[in-house]
């Protein structure tokens, strides 16, 4: 991408929402970091990022402000196979039959 090699290249003076979004996902990039956008609230753009032992959730708010929360894995790699029941017990809202 052109000019991203420029710390801040998007940011101008005012700073401006989408320029800070555009400038941390070139520092992602630049990093060798991998991410996914969401779209999961009406008011923000999601960032996650995963790397080993953690999940990290940046959240870009329509009126400017910054979310980020941080999850770090507990327990390292299981095997169970009873996990995944425990998974869709506890968080599923669909039809445990589907």
């Amino acid at each position: 991408m052109i000019g991203t090699e420029r710390e801040g290249f998007y940011e101008g003076p005012s700073g401006s929402r989408f320029g800070r979004l555009l400038d941390f996902l070139n520092r992602l990039d630049s990093a060798g970091l991998h991410y996914e956008l969401a779209h999961t609230r009406p008011d923000s753009i999601m960032v996650d990022v995963s790397v080993p032992g953690w999940r990290w959730e940046v959240e870009f708010m329509a009126d400017g402000s910054l979310a980020v929360e941080r999850y770090r894995s507990v327990a390292g790699v299981e095997s169970d196979p009873g996990l995944l029941d425990q998974l869709i017990a506890e968080f599923g809202s669909g039809d445990p039959a589907l």
